[in-house]
Parts: C-alpha cells; structure tokens; sequence
C-alpha cells in the first residue's frame, strides 16, 4: 500500500505542472485529474469482489503491472496527447485502487481481531507520510529531469510490490512452518 501510494502521488502531483508547461488549460487539467480521482474510488466494489474471487497477491500484483503501465504511457505520452495522459492518470487511479483494496485484504487476513485497528492504523500513519514523500520527492524529481523520468521511475518503483509480496509470502510460510 506504502509503494502504490508513492507511485500515485509523485506522477499525480506533477501531472498538471507537466500539463500546464505544454500550455494545457486548467480546465483540461481539472478533466485529467478529475478522470484520475474518479479511476482511483469508483471501482472499489468491483475491486474488492475481484480480491475475494482472484485473489490477495494476485490481485496486488496487478496493481504494480498497472502502475507500471500508468508509468510507461505517461512517459511516452507527447506533451500535447490529452488522451494519452487521461489514459495514464486512469491506470494510475486503476493501480492504486488495486493495491489500496488488496492491502488491505492482506492486513485484515494477516492480524487477529486484537492486533487489527493498531496495525491498521499504523499502515495508515505510514501511507500518509509515503504520500507527502512522494510529493515532496516528484517536485525534486521533475527538477532534476523531467516528468517522463519521473512517471517512469514512479512505474518501476509499484513493481517492487512483486518481489516485497514474495518475500513476504515466503517469510510466513517459513514462521507458520516453525
């Protein structure tokens, strides 16, 4: 959940600077991030049925191809291709909604009933700070280089989601095995 929000929030948050310097309109900015929140809250429901049906990690994997994806097209994307970028900013939104929905399915099956609002709210705590990280590190980012640098290093850094699901996948099977 950590990654998926940094991922999200870096290429969001530069998106309408990117925007506005190939002289797009606030209203087209407004449409693109608009699509994106949309992308990212309105398939919960069909999300969470998918997690239940497909799975947890499969699920969550998904999301780090979908960022990745979200990362690669907005690198690719001309300047002036409004199309391409509301395409990007809904993987994006579609990305995060994954590994938002997913997460959480791992915490709540991974904690007893005790444990649960604790340790979701310290997931919470930390999802919040990766996501002014995020914003913070975009603007550096976007200084140092450029925004297709930046959606693609957002891209890669969502599929550290696959081996950080291995490993954690490996390290339980190995405690419950003792």
């Amino acid at each position: 959940m950590v990654l998926t929000q940094v991922a999200m929030v870096a290429i969001m948050t530069m998106t309408p600077v990117h925007m506005r310097a190939h002289d797009f309109g606030m209203s087209a900015v407004g449409l693109v991030i608009g699509i994106h929140i949309g992308a990212m809250y309105l398939p919960s429901l069909a999300t969470g049925i998918l997690v239940d049906k497909v799975g947890r990690t499969p699920m969550a994997i998904t999301a780090g191809v979908t960022l990745l994806l979200a990362g690669i097209v907005a690198a690719l994307a001309p300047g002036d291709a409004l199309g391409l970028l509301i395409l990007a900013l809904v993987l994006l939104g579609l990305g995060w909604n994954f590994g938002l929905i997913a997460g959480t399915a791992l915490v709540v099956d991974a904690t007893d009933p005790a444990s649960r609002a604790r340790t979701q709210g310290t997931i919470d705590v930390l999802i919040a700070l990766a996501g002014a990280g995020g914003g913070a590190a975009s603007g550096m980012v976007m200084a140092a280089t450029d925004f297709s640098t930046l959606s693609l290093a957002g891209g890669i850094l969502a599929l550290l989601l696959i081996p950080v699901l291995l490993w954690a996948r490996c390290s339980s099977r190995e405690t419950s095995s003792l």
